[in-house]
């Protein structure tokens, strides 16, 4: 089998089907991972260039070292070291890299479509999204997938629940599509200002402002970061406020008579989205996530190098 897309945009473009085996090749590379060597040479003749506009960190290090893994070779570009900061545009960069042969292009930028402007002028390359402004980061979703389906054995019919800054929140929109399209129910909490007042409609989720009465209703709670250096006003009156109102403590845990899973895709604002009792409890999977998604990009790189047939 194989992907019905070249390149990875979005979870928007992905089928159910897509989505089944990107996490089912996952799992074969978790336990890869598992063992005392943890390479496969499944792609030593692709080279990949890692083009990070943005600053990142657990992204970054998990693309790099899935292609490690992978044995792929790797170039590494950032923006702040490299001629964008002289004026080069986009597509000038770009094609500087590709001029050296380059297979694939792993892309985090904080203009949303960034990745989609790419692969409409580099249609030969695989372009993979590591995050394109407020539009979407799909590999976080896929790997948050993966993990409830480690946790709770499988999507459909799951409650999910996102909390936080959806508005602002590309990992909000991957998980939103991905959710629906495996059966899962999806539901939002958070500040008013901070959720577009018609994604209840045009996405098809439930929106609850009780975060309590929210926490009630889910199997998984998904804490979301707020994204403060995306937004150009003022949506809430502290950070004190919203930990008060909106954040995931120990205390309105046990108020919940349930015991749900945690998840948060990091960074972590501790003592405000999320306290550090709970990210340490033993609800949370957030080291998890982690764990899991260098298994899941190595499954969409050696899925889009379209090894899965040759072997």
């Amino acid at each position: 089998m194989r992907l019905s897309t070249k390149h990875l945009l979005g979870i928007k473009e992905l089928s159910a089907e897509d989505i089944s085996l990107i996490l089912s090749t996952a799992q074969q590379f978790k336990e890869v991972l598992q063992r005392p060597v943890k390479k496969v040479p499944s792609l030593r003749d692709v080279t990949i260039v890692n083009l990070f506009y943005e600053n990142s960190t657990r992204t970054r290090i998990s693309f790099e070292l899935a292609e490690k893994r992978l044995g792929a070779d790797t170039i590494n570009f950032s923006a702040s070291a490299s001629s964008v900061s002289k004026g080069e545009t986009l597509l000038d960069t770009v094609n500087n890299i590709l001029s050296m042969k380059v297979d694939m292009v792993v892309m985090r930028h904080s203009a949303s479509g960034a990745p989609h402007f790419l692969a409409k002028h580099l249609p030969e390359t695989a372009i993979v999204n590591a995050g394109d402004g407020i539009n979407e980061h799909p590999t976080q979703a896929l790997l948050d997938a993966f993990s409830i389906t480690e946790k709770l054995g499988s999507l459909e019919g799951k409650k999910i629940l996102l909390i936080g800054d959806i508005m602002h929140s590309r990992v909000a929109l991957s998980n939103i599509y991905l959710l629906n399209k495996m059966g899962a129910q999806v539901m939002l909490s958070g500040p008013p200002t901070l959720i577009p007042p018609n994604i209840k409609e045009a996405m098809g989720v439930q929106v609850e402002y009780n975060l309590k009465k929210a926490l009630q209703w889910c199997d998984v709670a998904n804490v979301l970061r707020i994204q403060l250096e995306r937004q150009n006003q003022v949506l809430f009156s502290s950070l004190r406020e919203y930990n008060l109102s909106y954040g995931v403590t120990k205390k309105l845990l046990a108020e919940v008579d349930k015991d749900i899973v945690v998840m948060h895709p990091g960074p972590i604002n501790r003592g405000v989205e999320i306290d550090s009792d709970v990210a340490d409890s033993h609800q949370s999977i957030i080291l998890q996530q982690v764990e899991n998604g260098v298994a899941v990009r190595m499954a969409v790189l050696y899925l889009l190098a379209g090894k899965a047939n040759n072997n």
